[in-house]
């Protein structure tokens, strides 16, 4: 997968999309899931979902957090990966292969359009990275 086609969400969502089949794939990114740590457990909708953009589609957990899944598009919910459901950590070894989320028919190129290329995404990440305390010595 080229990480350059990708659009990505402030919630370190990403997206790829087939236009003319209005179907979109969503993971999260790999800063994401490097920020988790080891992932070890994903609630996820169950197909036939209905869901908006930045809604909220699901949990993920780590061993250090429980964190919110909000989906970078609205859409109805089509696939489910029951791979990640069954073995939580293929987001930590592959968030942008095996470990994709949920495949959507999404309801609008507007809204990928609304999301960050990966050159955004890559500048949003380091001054939200910049924007940290250094560890404690």
């Amino acid at each position: 997968m080229n990480l350059k086609e990708l659009k990505y969400s402030k919630n370190h969502m990403w997206v790829s999309w087939d236009e003319g089949g209005g179907m979109s794939t969503l993971g999260i990114t790999d800063y994401a899931q490097s920020e988790l740590g080891d992932i070890v457990f994903f609630e996820l909708p169950e197909t036939g979902t209905e869901l908006s953009q930045f809604e909220k589609l699901g949990e993920v957990e780590s061993t250090k957090a429980v964190s919110d899944l909000i989906s970078p598009l609205g859409g109805e919910v089509i696939q489910v990966n029951q791979a990640l459901l069954d073995s939580p950590e293929l987001a930590n070894k592959d968030p942008y292969g095996e470990g994709w989320l949920v495949k959507l028919k999404f309801n609008s190129m507007s809204e990928v359009n609304s999301l960050m290329t990966s050159e955004q995404y890559e500048q949003f990440v380091a001054q939200e990275s910049a924007g940290r305390e250094p560890p404690p010595r």
